[in-house]
């Protein structure tokens, strides 16, 4: 005999929270929440406290979006990137020219602006200008010198929200976008101790300039995992081109004609272009397997012709719209989703592409 399922029963939500609630748990008015909650002046202490305890006990989360609108809120980020550059920072250029549309229902603005990351004391200068409220936040691609470090913390002091991008900072914690560098090193490593047929032997690292923290963080990975599992393998000192075509030319020859051993290259720069197209050309290494960073239309290319065998990277939107939202969140004084921001390491193959 069939029997009836009882009637399913949906419970409902239970309703948000208001500032009216808020009020009257704090036993004050709605303007003195109002003033709390946009940290007006003129609020004795005690009622401060009063209302945040309400705030904690009720849970409530504040409409950031209709408050901006309210008070006609705009945000300005700016971000600071290199002068000097190739695909990889085209990508990100555009990927910051292409982030208005998601972001419509907040008005916000990003702008570019090119700094030497070659000189810390001209980017400290640079970072010096930068005021509230005419810029809402600073997203800042440079390599770590204390003077930029320093930088950082004043902007932060004058109530200007940043943080490092992709080139990541000592003093940053959980404020700064970039992927994990030292997972993406030892990932790197991983590939080409399992590409290796050969034997014992070197490995070539080329860098554009171990003063960046990401290629420090790289070799630091790529080293503990080559150490740890390809005992066989032993990695040769980092060659630094500082993205001169001539420079590079140099040291890599020389390299490849002293090291008769050779058995596998690591591209760790965030741009391969330079480094990737002299190898490229040398008929000696052109069988050794090859790992770089970051996909560029050059670093495709080169993948399909087999000329590179694994790309290690970060996805550019993902970056750019991550440092947006973080920025935006450190504006309003609010803690973004961790989990949400966190740039994955991709490995890339001519055959996933």
């Amino acid at each position: 005999m069939l029997t009836k399922n009882p009637p399913l029963t949906i419970e409902k939500p239970m309703p948000r929270p208001t500032t009216k609630d808020l009020a009257k748990a704090a036993g004050v008015s709605r303007a003195t929440v109002d003033r709390v909650l946009n940290g007006r002046e003129g609020v004795h202490q005690k009622t401060v406290d009063r209302v945040t305890k309400a705030i904690d006990e009720l849970g409530f989360e504040r409409n950031i979006q209709a408050a901006n609108l309210a008070r006609s809120k705009h945000y300005r980020f700016v971000f600071a990137l290199p002068r000097s550059g190739d695909h990889f920072l085209d990508e990100i250029i555009h990927q910051i020219n292409e982030a208005g549309p998601s972001f419509t229902s907040d008005p916000i603005v990003c702008d570019v602006q090119h700094i030497d990351e070659n000189d810390p004391h001209k980017i400290a200068a640079f970072l010096g200008q930068l005021n509230a409220p005419d810029i809402s936040g600073v997203a800042i691609m440079a390599p770590e010198t204390p003077q930029v470090r320093d930088a950082i913390y004043r902007l932060q002091e004058r109530g200007v929200a940043s943080l490092p991008f992709i080139s990541g900072q000592s003093m940053a914690n959980q404020h700064w976008v970039g992927m994990n560098n030292h997972a993406a090193g030892a990932t790197a490593a991983m590939l080409l101790g399992r590409f290796n047929r050969q034997g014992a032997g070197s490995i070539m690292v080329v860098s554009e300039s171990m003063q960046s923290r990401d290629s420090l963080e790289r070799r630091l990975g790529f080293d503990a995992e080559i150490n740890a599992h390809f005992p066989e393998l032993s990695s040769l000192p980092s060659l630094e081109t500082y993205g001169d075509k001539d420079r590079a030319e140099v040291i890599i020859s020389n390299t490849i004609q002293n090291n008769p051993d050779l058995r596998g290259i690591y591209v760790l720069s965030s741009e391969a272009r330079i480094p990737a197209s002299i190898l490229a050309a040398d008929p000696q290494v052109q069988h050794i397997p090859t790992v770089a960073h970051e996909r560029t239309p050059f670093t495709e290319e080169a993948l399909k012709s087999r000329s590179l065998d694994a790309i290690i990277a970060q996805d550019a939107g993902h970056l750019v719209r991550s440092a947006i939202r973080k920025l935006k969140a450190i504006s309003d004084g609010r803690t973004k989703h961790v989990p949400q921001e966190r740039i994955r390491v991709e490995v890339l193959l001519k055959t996933n592409l």
